[in-house]
């Protein structure tokens, strides 16, 4: 069996799955699982509104939340879209739009107060986005931030891409690229990164599953938290895809084929741990 390797810088040898369960079934009330939304819990689908959490997700993720100290989700989608697509999971916490809105266990959306003066240039920026990109592009409005996706017109990126960087560059805001995407958002500093350096600072370990670039972050926090305290153990795991999965996996502990296969893996974990 390979040495587990959870410190600062990427394993040299392939981590084992089995053994960090072990590690983590030890302490479980003092982990945090974080879990990304598209691409992880779910499979990324050419319509964003259609997205569903792959088999097994869900049910694995209502065993895992009394094992543990939280079980949270950090997505680019909005509170709302998370809570109706989670069908109803209690003890959950859910941290949408990267971390400018949360809500905690089923409570209240809380909103970022810097973000909400923007939200009337989000809904400007959606209607001029419908009407000067080229059909084939999907634009996403999400209240604080809107995507513009070109999953199912490839040859359009460069010029969606284009057009998104020059509307961020006059209006102030910040863009974020993912999968076939370029999502734009407030200049208001949050990101998942954030989010989760604020999130482990009463943990003694956490788990985080993401497949696309912005998830780096995430990953990043976990490793910097684990370079100062050496009690803290961070496992960061990745979803392999076409798209960004090498860029992902390269800074991650351990990949995973597919939501669906990360379903088998939670179902799996939520054995070990009970």
């Amino acid at each position: 069996m390979p040495p587990l390797n959870l410190g600062n810088q990427p394993p040299k040898t392939p981590l084992d799955a089995a053994e960090a369960w072990a590690t983590t079934a030890e302490r479980a009330d003092e982990y945090v699982l974080f879990f990304d939304f598209d691409g992880t819990l779910a499979p990324v689908d050419d319509d964003p509104t259609a997205v569903q959490p792959a088999p097994k997700v869900l049910a694995a993720l209502e065993a895992l939340a009394p094992v543990v100290q939280r079980v949270a989700i950090v997505s680019a989608r909005p509170v709302e879209f998370l809570r109706d697509h989670l069908g109803g999971l209690v003890g959950i916490d859910l941290y949408g739009l990267y971390g400018l809105e949360h809500s905690h266990s089923g409570g209240d959306t809380v909103t970022e107060p810097a973000a909400l003066p923007w939200v009337p240039t989000m809904a400007e920026l959606a209607e001029l986005a419908r009407a000067e990109l080229p059909p084939g592009t999907l634009v996403e409005y999400k209240r604080l931030s809107v995507a513009l996706h070109y999953r199912t017109a490839p040859h359009l990126g460069e010029a969606v891409e284009s057009w998104g960087r020059a509307q961020a560059d006059r209006l102030g805001l910040r863009v974020q690229a993912g999968r076939m995407v370029l999502e734009l958002k407030p200049p208001v500093d949050r990101d998942k990164g954030m989010v989760i350096d604020e999130a482990i600072r009463s943990a003694g370990g956490a788990w985080y599953f993401g497949d696309d670039v912005s998830d780096i972050k995430a990953f990043a926090a976990l490793r910097a938290r684990a370079a100062t305290d050496p009690g803290f153990v961070g496992v960061c795991v990745a979803v392999a895809n076409p798209e960004t999965g090498q860029e992902v996996a390269s800074a991650a502990d351990l990949t995973i084929d597919s939501p669906a296969a990360l379903g088998d893996f939670l179902t799996d974990a939520a054995a070990r741990l009970r």
